[in-house]
């Protein structure tokens, strides 16, 4: 069969799939089969399907804008790779900000369209060597949302805005909105995303999916977008821990170009003694005041408690409030970090083959000025200025010292050794929240811990925990630095001992009493 008779035979079985096969049905096979984790043959088989969700929800049909560009050709790819690695021809789609040789990566933006660099970031090299396949990229929050404090969490100028599988006319969070919701509907076995503070696990929980944002340093981040080398790493978006723990022993590794990763304590296979893990003895400490405002998803939350109590844990009523410092401090960082690690990366890339070739944030700046109709038509970029302003290196190495001293050893350290408890739970957000590019992102801010875990570099993993009027809610994880295996192993046993329905993806607006 030719590649042009391929591609033709794939989009005629889209569009019998969005024609015989309404979006619920398609919706309810996928939720069973997210159920347990299918084996690696069957994966390899079901990049067809993939594909055909792709053209068939994405490209048609309820169009959620998950999923910027995909090969075709990766169905020949998996059953190539079928016995390769521990990935052995999965599929996985990548964040838009994390260079693949086959793909331009924008970030977004139409200021990189022309950024075909033709390179695999070493996180992705890993993921080939493990027999993983790149099945295409996905959308996200322009620049991982760092150019606005107005911006609507899923929108970008090249990929539009990503609609949520679960309510198409509601918000998929920020930044790696685009690989939430493209595992969430079904396009992908995995998906990897890119976190600085909240951009996987917000995603993953209003999307109803596991992400896991692994402690800074396991995973390389050379020749991925930047904002900031304090607080940015990648991580897995799958439907099971189990998943998200093959995907990052895929991608995990050390890295010359990316000196946080040097000697880091990380392991060969952070699947390890997740299927039989005990949750009996386990001490966790329940962040109480953390809960937040919404009465619903405490309601979800204590239902989960309850789920881990039943299962043996031992849980620990925590009262805190965070020294708010480190919130300003850690804009700071971000802010400075911003504009000088954005400068490295851009002055790595080759020159585009057409349109000029940013070097800076200042040539950034500039392009959306002079593309202000596509590039801010409904935000401005605030945030890209005032980077570009911060220049005051005391002023940034003081704030980075406070605030990772504040994040760690005075918050999440000092919880964990005070309490005498090994992991930490909260819930992860509130429920996803109507996508508005006029007024943007209006979510429910008492909700959560996840800020000292991203600021700090420590782990963070949300696992679905139930749904507040069919919307997914997720419950959050958090261990000491280093401690991914272990907070992937209990995240995997909550999992196991969890009672709540998981609505499948309903691929419509949002309707009271669905």
């Amino acid at each position: 069969m030719t590649h042009i008779q391929m591609i033709a035979r794939r989009v005629l079985c889209a569009a019998l799939v969005s024609t015989v096969l309404p979006a619920s049905h398609i919706a309810a096979a996928q939720h069973d089969a997210g159920t347990a984790t299918r084996t690696a043959m069957a994966e390899v088989l079901a990049t067809d399907e993939y594909i055909l969700r792709i053209q068939a929800l994405d490209d048609h049909g309820p169009m959620l804008n998950a999923v910027i560009d995909y090969n075709v050709e990766a169905p020949l790819e998996a059953r190539r790779l079928a016995a390769t690695g521990i990935l052995r021809g999965r599929s996985v789609l990548v964040k838009d900000n994390i260079e693949t040789r086959e793909f331009p990566t924008t970030a977004g933006s139409l200021a990189l369209a022309g950024n075909m660099t033709r390179r695999d970031a070493p996180l992705i090299a890993n993921l080939r060597s493990a027999g993983g396949v790149v099945l295409g990229k996905t959308n996200l929050s322009e620049w991982a949302n760092i150019r606005s404090n107005d911006s609507t969490s899923g929108w970008s100028a090249v990929g539009g805005l990503t609609r949520n599988p679960h309510a198409i006319d509601r918000n998929t969070c920020g930044s790696s909105s685009g690989s939430g919701a493209a595992i969430a509907a079904g396009f992908a076995w995995g998906a990897i995303g890119t976190e600085t503070n909240g951009s996987i696990t917000c995603p993953a929980s209003v999307n109803g999916v596991v992400g896991f944002k692994p402690s800074v340093g396991l995973v390389s981040r050379t020749h991925v977008v930047p904002i900031s080398s304090t607080q940015d790493t990648a991580g897995p978006m799958t439907r099971t821990v189990f998943d998200a723990a093959l995907l990052l022993s895929a991608i995990a590794g050390e890295d010359a170009a990316d000196s946080a990763t040097i000697g880091v304590p990380r392991i060969a296979d952070y699947t390890a003694g997740l299927t039989d893990y005990s949750l009996q003895g386990v001490r966790i400490g329940v962040m109480r005041g953390q809960i937040g405002s919404n009465v619903q998803v405490a309601e979800v939350f204590a239902n989960a408690l309850a789920d881990l109590e039943r299962s043996g844990a031992v849980l620990i009523d925590i009262e805190f409030e965070p020294n708010r410092q480190m919130y300003a401090d850690s804009f700071t960082i971000l802010l400075f970090e911003l504009r000088e690690e954005m400068g490295k990366y851009l002055a790595s890339v080759p020159e585009f083959e057409s349109g000029s070739t940013p070097r800076s944030l200042a040539d950034l700046i500039a392009f959306n000025a002079a593309n202000a109709a596509t590039e801010m038509r409904w935000f401005n970029q605030d945030i890209f200025e005032q980077a570009e302003a911060a220049i005051d290196r005391a002023a940034y190495e003081e704030a980075r010292t406070n605030a990772v001293r504040i994040a760690g050893a005075e918050t999440l350290d000092m919880l964990l050794a005070d309490n005498d408890v090994q992991f930490l739970v909260a819930p992860t957000r509130g429920p996803a929240w109507m996508s508005d590019l006029v007024l943007g992102d209006h979510y429910n801010g008492s909700i959560g811990f996840g800020s000292p875990a991203a600021i700090a570099g420590y782990p963070h993993l949300t696992v679905p925990m139930g749904a507040v009027e069919r919307l997914p809610v997720g419950i959050s994880f958090f261990g000491a630095k280093w401690a991914d295996h272990g907070v992937l192993k209990v995240g995997a046993a909550y999992e196991r001992a969890r009672t709540a329905e998981l609505p499948p993806p309903s691929l419509r607006r949002w309707t009271p009493g669905d």
